[in-house]
């Protein structure tokens, strides 16, 4: 019998000794939700490199590595895509230079998500407006887009009153204004065009619906031996509840043919933009009537609500979409949550209050838990505060108990 001394150990010659190949990801966009799914993907295995076009992003301070480069520019993306060579590139913003994207993707050897094509549409409201109605035939509310304030006028006088006027590219909420008046049309064209960090000279008008609630259907898009596959999760109730604060609760209840419906425009919106991953389906709901409004193809703060009400929250969903791994939507309780919000440009306040009372009498909420989050995000024109979480046994109390987690919270801002 041989013997081997220490230094001399036998290798099987068909064992591996190198450590396991690690799956390397590319976060384009560094926010507070990239932080997230920065660490969703590292609790698979994954080693993330966190890129943005600023220092000291959120997700830099949990990514393996991190990388400050203007993503506009498909020069500069272009070559540090090829310097790192990652298997996947994810996109988690929506300003980035889609030629660089679209040869990234063809060149076959790394893994694009979203598809640059519905980076771009993430962008550009007229764009996916008109994939959504003219070329799936998906029923929206009427809308027209302007190209100035002659043309928005000319929409009103044809559409009637109320209006709603939105940017072409901005954040929910931001630059929208509701014409009732002739007058209000030159006030809303320029609220409208100086929204977001995309300067556009058009706009989309559309016609008030009456709905009974705003509903996001999140949708994860798989694909395996069998093809392509469609996942949805439990729908998603949200309302602004004003300017800075968004309130969503899980599960929202439809009727069964609503349901039928929003499950047919999300998996068909969804299968047209392609590639893998969670797509926030954001819908208007009236009895059995159903609209398509828009679709975020990556987790977004409507769907926050899943830290708590699912066995999977939209970050691990994402990640395991995204790395080929297999899903589920459980919902394991009923919750809500409320995304508190500062304009970007303001300052963090110096607080008096004691975080740790504010905190104490947030927690002291039956079921209830937070996210605060300290630095300045500018990947977004809005900068998240916290996230105030709760769940019950019905969404009601849900909302209540999310509400006094929000209110508490609310002393540190």
């Amino acid at each position: 019998m041989s013997e081997s001394t220490e230094g001399d150990a036998q290798t099987d010659p068909g064992e591996s000794t190198s450590p396991p190949q690690r799956s390397t990801v590319m976060l384009l966009g560094s926010g507070e939700l990239s932080r997230e799914l920065a660490l969703a993907f590292q609790r698979l295995g994954a080693d993330v490199i966190a890129v943005d076009r600023y220092a000291d992003a959120p997700a830099h301070g949990v990514a393996d590595r991190s990388a400050v480069v203007k993503m506009t520019d498909a020069e500069e993306l272009t070559a540090l895509i090829g310097k790192e060579k990652p298997r996947y590139v994810v996109t988690e913003a929506g300003l980035i230079a889609a030629d660089a994207l679209i040869a990234v993707a063809e060149r076959g050897d790394v893994e694009v998500f979203p598809t640059p094509r519905s980076t771009r549409l993430s962008v550009d409201r007229e764009g996916l407006r008109r994939l959504a109605a003219n070329e799936l035939g998906l029923p929206t509310a009427p809308f027209w887009f302007a190209g100035s304030v002659e043309e928005l006028t000319a929409v009103a006088q044809h559409a009637g009153y109320p209006l709603v006027v939105k940017p072409i590219a901005a954040a929910p909420g931001e630059g929208e204004s509701v014409l009732v008046r002739p007058e209000d049309v030159e006030p809303a064209w320029q609220r409208a065009v100086a929204a977001g960090r995309i300067p556009h000279n058009r706009v989309m008008a559309e016609s008030v619906v009456e709905v009974d609630v705003e509903v996001t259907l999140l949708t994860v898009r798989t694909t395996g031996p069998t093809g392509p596959a469609v996942h949805f999760c439990e729908p998603i109730g949200h309302r602004q509840a004003d300017g800075n604060v968004l309130e969503s609760w899980q599960p929202q209840q439809l009727s069964p043919a609503a349901l039928g419906i929003a499950k047919s425009i999300a998996a068909r919106i969804v299968n047209s933009l392609g590639g893998r991953g969670v797509f926030g389906v954001e819908l208007l709901v009236r009895g059995d009537e159903v609209y398509f409004d828009n679709v975020r193809p990556r987790p977004y703060d409507s769907g926050l609500v899943t830290l708590r009400s699912q066995r999977l929250s939209e970050f691990e969903l994402h990640a395991r979409a995204i790395l080929g791994l297999s899903v589920d939507t459980i919902m394991i309780s009923p919750a809500a949550a409320e995304v508190t919000y500062a304009a970007a440009e303001a300052a963090t306040a110096e607080s008096a209050v004691d975080t740790t009372a504010a905190l104490a009498d947030a927690l002291a909420v039956a079921e209830s838990d937070v996210r605060l989050f300290g630095r300045p995000d500018e990947s977004e024109t809005r900068r998240r505060l916290g996230v105030a979480l709760a769940t019950a046994p019905d969404p009601i109390v849900a909302r209540d108990r999310a509400r006094r987690v929000s209110a508490a919270l609310r002393r540190l801002w």
